[in-house]
């Protein structure tokens, strides 16, 4: 069994808060987090960082678009005037 290091173990840490987040706070963070690394303040282990907790945020919009895509459906009316609903095609 290898042995973390303190960066590792922390940046593990601060990535378990993301799961309870909703799809606009991570946004929201997410835009923070590359405002900050597209000005190039900072020194490089705090940019690394801040570019792993930005991968794990952009992974998390991600997984929350797939489930509220999955959940969309296409409303129609189908012949007769009845109301059909079908899943919406993912192109």
């Amino acid at each position: 069994m290898t042995k973390m290091t303190a960066r590792e173990t922390g940046a593990r840490k601060d990535h378990k808060d993301i799961e309870a987040m909703s799809f606009e706070a991570a946004l929201d963070e997410l835009k923070e987090i590359v405002a900050r690394l597209e000005s190039g303040e900072g020194r490089l282990d705090e940019a690394i960082d801040a570019y792993e907790r930005g991968d794990a945020l952009k992974r998390h919009c991600e997984a929350k678009l797939r489930d509220a895509e999955a959940k969309i459906e296409k409303i129609g009316q189908g012949a007769g005037g009845a109301v059909t609903a079908a899943p919406l095609d993912a192109e």
